[in-house]
């Protein structure tokens, strides 16, 4: 294939950051998390903050899958517009659900603090454009749903952002909100931070049977070992699909690639999320290091070779979409890859216990927002682990 790297720009960047063994003998544990992404990792450092003895397992190594894949744009926008998801909902589940994730950004920001991370947390504007005059109307129909909701939000006609961001479009919601980070940095500095308070963190270790008994779940592994534990938590994205009997996600393949850092772009774009009203819809950003990054030509996912076959085409159509809306751009590819992530009926991530599953938590932040929605999760599974769920509970519950 004519590309740079096969590989996400962030494992190439990020090189091996941190290591960790494979689990060899017995252990045990009051929380069990499955998963090292960066869902396991913001759940991690929830279980160690509440003081539960805990062990994270991944049977890759750590930040390996979709974390390194993912073009860590934080939006409180969920992937089913406001106005829509109302309808689905009802108002107080919708309202509730955007202001969550709103908030997660600003948590998020304060524990990068906290940890002292160098995951190049920054703070973004959002911007939201109808690239075509048919979806103006209810662009500007979610705009008001936003603005009702208390959500800081301004509306630009074309003018203004042709003049404000060279971009061309029909009109735009531009959102206070937002930020970006490197989640593949992210993930290692939490897991790094956490094991230095007692957290037990093992790469290549599958967990390939559950046993439930009465006071505990006994876990075996691929090497052998076994683990027992009071809770186990799976945060293990859209590959939980697989031991699921309910179809809860669908999964698509997104294409991304990055610019050289010699690329010269206005300072707005420093300071800015953009994303369009398209189906599949184009997103783009800048990173820490100073590149532009572009993503999207998402589509049903049949299977992996299949979705890096199309690399190749994939990023001929970013580049010819980007020099629609932005025809004095010269972006100069340097690392293009493909990924895999989930999609649910709402939009709306699985957050909670299963029927089927005992002793057993769900944290699978679905959608083009999967961070922020694991951000929330972290609190709510120690909230359901503690007997108090939240509202939201009910509305990301199975079975829905």
């Amino acid at each position: 294939m004519d590309v740079r790297s096969n590989e996400p720009f962030w494992l190439v960047k990020n090189g091996i950051m941190h290591s960790y063994p494979s689990l060899r003998a017995d252990a045990n544990c009051e929380v069990l998390i499955v998963g090292g992404g960066i869902t396991g990792a913001l759940m991690a450092h929830a279980c160690i903050a509440k003081g539960y003895k805990t062990i994270l397992i991944d049977k890759r190594e750590i930040a390996n899958g979709s974390t390194s894949a993912t073009t860590s744009m934080l939006q409180y926008e969920i992937d089913v517009p406001l106005y829509k998801l109302k309808e689905l909902i009802g108002e107080h589940g919708a309202i509730a659900s955007y202001l969550a994730c709103r908030d997660s950004i600003y948590k998020l920001e304060n524990l990068v603090k906290e940890i002292d991370s160098s995951c190049g947390f920054e703070k973004k504007e959002s911007l939201y454009f109808a690239g075509k005059s048919k979806d103006v109307k209810w662009l500007k129909q979610e705009y008001e749903a936003r603005k009702m909701a208390g959500i800081e939000v301004n509306w630009l006609d074309k003018k203004e952002i042709k003049a404000t961001y060279g971009i061309v479009a029909e009109g735009a919601i531009l959102s206070a909100d937002g930020g970006s980070v490197d989640a593949f940095c992210l993930t290692h500095d939490l897991l790094r931070y956490n094991s230095e308070r007692g957290l037990k963190v093992f790469d290549k270790t599958e967990l390939k049977k559950v046993k439930y008994e009465k006071d505990a779940v006994k876990v075996q592994l691929n090497t052998g070992a076994e683990i027992a534990a009071k809770h186990i938590i799976y945060c293990t994205g859209y590959e939980t699909q697989n031991m699921l009997s309910d179809k809860v996600v669908q999964l698509k393949s997104t294409y991304a690639m990055v610019s050289e850092r010699q690329d010269l772009h206005p300072e707005i774009y420093e300071r800015t999320l953009f994303w369009n009203t398209d189906s599949p819809y184009l997103y783009m950003r800048t990173t820490a290091d100073g590149r532009f990054l572009v993503g999207g030509e998402d589509e049903n996912f049949k299977n992996a070779i299949r979705r890096d076959l199309l690399l190749s085409r994939k990023k001929e159509r970013l580049e010819k979409t980007l020099k629609k809306y932005l025809p004095n751009s010269s972006f100069v590819e340097d690392f293009c890859w493909a990924g895999t992530f989930g999609e649910t009926k709402d939009g709306l991530p699985y957050i909670g216990m299963h029927p089927k599953y005992p002793k057993s938590h769900f944290l699978l932040g679905f959608g083009g927002n999967g961070i922020t929605f694991s951000v929330m999760g972290m609190d709510m599974i120690i909230e359901i682990m503690e007997g108090r769920p939240n509202i939201l509970s009910h509305f990301f519950r199975f079975g829905r």
